[in-house]
């Protein structure tokens, strides 16, 4: 399964990328329960998001990597519940006075575990990680 999502900012590059790097930024792509950065290790973080889903308790670990021109990848820690593979990545692209900022996900579900099942709640990840950035980077409404 894979999914993206794109805006623009008017700012550039450079400044979009120096706020993507800020850690309030990374723990904000996670709303609705408490996220936190629990390692730090070169370019990588690695935060630790607090959910409640389907009345259940639970903690989603991702591996954040900042490249050198300011993108970002990162990946779940799965558990092997839902996910066996869930990677993703935000890029960043100079456009004249503005950036586009893009938003990917690619993941594999376990074999018991339909996709169309998580394609929702996956689309609307997504539409949360793009309002936080919009919101962060100062998008253009």
């Amino acid at each position: 399964m894979r999914m993206e999502k794109e805006f623009d900012v008017d700012r550039s590059r450079g400044e979009a990328a120096q706020l993507l790097a800020d850690d309030g930024v990374l723990c904000d792509l996670f709303p609705g329960g408490t996220t936190e950065i629990v390692a730090r290790k070169g370019q990588r973080k690695t935060i630790a998001s607090h959910y409640t889903a389907l009345g259940r308790e639970g903690v989603a670990t991702f591996h954040f990597d900042y490249e050198a021109g300011g993108d970002v990848r990162f990946e779940k820690v799965c558990d092997g519940h839902i996910w066996r593979e869930l990677r993703g990545a935000v890029t960043l692209t100079e456009r004249k006075q503005k950036t586009r900022v893009r938003i990917e996900l690619e993941g594999r579900t376990k074999a018991l575990v339909p996709e169309f099942t998580i394609r929702g709640p996956m689309q609307d990840q997504l539409d949360q990680m793009a309002k936080a950035l919009r919101k962060r980077l100062g998008a253009k409404a």
